[in-house]
This record gives structure tokens, C-alpha cells and sequence, in this order.
């Protein structure tokens, strides 16, 4: 994460450099774009759950909704020792499921239909403990700030280029051509940069969801063949998209033409099958 918000205060400093500003000017450059940066962040941070639960149409039920889920989520959270989440239903027949929420004690998770349809209960219990555990590992908090780091990148690129294609840049000329050569190149890389930063970080953070997963049920196997089961499920969640596919048990992309290309180029999990026989071999 320290090297990341440094590959970004770079970033911005080249972009800095080839804008014309220099010394103290391109400090300050740097400076205000850190501060904005950081006001998003903050805002992000304490509403980013309620925005991802918005995003992906989920309403938050009641133990009235639906009993049998509620005690599964509340028995292992006893057995974890964390506080019992906000819990939220996705009205879609692919099954998946996805937590959110900067701590333990302002945590979400959300289960589709398809899911609670399709999975028994030692397989649901599977899936509901490794969404407890990202929560509990604090891998909500984490991939919130990384998937904004991700976006504020891509932001200041798109600037650099409209202000580069439309000619507003300084014309003190004091940049140089190489800073602007290098801004070019690092506003069309870094955006992909730090996207592979963001899957590198979540893919590892789901090998250790899995491994806590089956610390909290002892029961390994469930989990497995709840991987293997949403996986080969042949229906798209509808309302996922490549914004939030990262937060999900199983990259939820298949089937979606492009989507399905896109989802292998830039893996948001590990392969399946390397998960399962991690999860095989407890």
C-alpha cells in the first residue's frame, strides 16, 4: 500500500513536470492533487458500502426475510467472535454472494437468491464464512481504498490526456519534451499498472479468506464444493460489472462476451481449481 501511494505521487509529479510547473510549483501540483485525493478517500471510506450495495441492487432484509440464513451468518459469527453484519439479498438467480464495510462492526454481506437456492446448508455455511472472514482480515476495508487508489489514477491520467489533446497546458515550456513523453506514457500505463496492483492484492486476499473460511467451519470440503458449484452455475449475476467483481466469492463475469475476455485477461480470483485443491488438501 506504501509503495502504491508512492507509484501514484509519482505519477503525478511526471504529470506535474510536462504541465510546465516545476520546484515549488510542481510540489503544490502534487500537493492539491494528494488533498483531493484523500477527501475522496475519506468519503469513500464511510459510504463506500452503502454505494456498492446501490450499485448492485441489494436491500437489506430481516430475520423475518429469511430465518434460516440469518442463524447460519449469526451461529458463525458467534463461533469467530465478531459482531453479527448487516445482511442483504440480491434478487438474481446466479448464485454468489459479497461482503463490504470499512470494520467488523460496520460490515455487510450480501447473498443472492440463487445462492440460498442453490447451495445446502454446509455449503452456504462455507460461503458465509469466507465473507465473514474478509471481514474480519479487514479485506473490505483494503480492497475499498485500493479499488479508489485504482480509480484516482485513472482519473488524473484522463486529465493529463483532455488537458494534452485540447493544448492547455503551461507555455513556459519548462517541462521539457521528455517529461512530456514520459507523461504520456505513464498517463496511457498507469491506469493498467494499477489495476494489475488491484487484482495482484485480490487474488492473494481470497487464498486467505478460503484458508480462514475452513479454520471457522472445519470443514473444508463445503467450501470447495460451493466454489465448484457457483462456478460452473452457467447464469451471469446481472448485476455485477467489472467495478465491483473483485468484492464477489467467484468472478461473476462469465458468460458475458467481452465481459468473459476481459474477466480472464485481468483475473479478479485465483483459478478455481487451484482454490479447491488448496481447500482439498487441508
Amino acid at each position: 500500500m506504501i509503495l502504491f501511494s508512492l507509484f501514484i505521487t509519482g505519477v503525478v509529479y511526471i504529470f506535474a513536470l510536462a504541465s510546465g510547473f516545476e520546484g515549488v510549483g510542481a510540489l503544490s501540483y502534487v500537493g492539491i492533487a494528494l488533498i483531493i485525493t484523500g477527501l475522496i478517500n475519506l468519503f469513500s471510506y464511510y459510504n463506500s458500502d452503502k454505494m456498492v450495495m446501490a450499485i448492485s441492487g441489494a436491500k437489506q432484509i430481516t430475520r423475518k426475510n429469511s430465518e434460516y440464513l440469518f442463524e447460519i451468518v449469526e451461529n458463525l459469527t458467534i463461533g469467530n467472535g465478531q459482531p453479527l453484519p448487516k445482511i442483504y439479498m440480491i434478487e438474481d438467480s446466479a448464485p454468489n454472494a459479497f461482503a463490504t464495510g470499512r470494520d467488523p462492526q460496520h460490515a455487510s454481506i450480501a447473498f443472492t437468491t440463487g445462492i440460498i437456492e442453490k447451495l445446502n446448508k454446509l455449503e452456504l455455511e462455507g460461503v458465509a464464512a469466507h465473507e465473514l472472514s474478509h471481514v474480519k482480515n479487514y479485506d473490505t476495508r483494503l480492497m475499498t481504498i485500493v479499488s479508489i487508489l485504482v480509480g484516482t489514477v485513472a482519473l488524473l491520467a484522463d486529465f493529463f490526456l483532455r488537458m494534452s489533446f485540447h493544448g492547455q497546458r503551461r507555455d513556459n515550456n519548462k517541462g521539457g519534451a521528455i517529461f512530456i513523453v514520459l507523461a504520456l506514457i505513464a498517463a496511457i500505463l498507469a491506469p493498467l499498472v494499477a489495476q494489475m496492483i488491484q487484482l495482484a492484492i485480490s487474488r492473494r486476499r481470497e487464498y486467505l479468506a478460503d484458508a480462514s473460511g475452513a479454520l471457522l467451519t472445519r470443514y473444508p470440503d463445503a467450501l470447495a464444493d460451493a466454489l465448484q458449484k457457483i462456478s460452473k452455475d452457467p447464469e451471469p449475476l446481472e448485476a455485477a460489472n467489472r467495478g465491483t467483481a473483485h468484492l464477489y466469492i467467484v468472478n461473476p463475469l462469465k458468460g458475458q462476451g467481452v465481459g468473459k475476455w476481459l474477466a480472464s485477461l485481468f483475473n479478479t480470483h485465483p483459478p478455481i481449481e487451484d482454490r479447491v485443491k488448496a481447500l482439498r488438501d487441508m
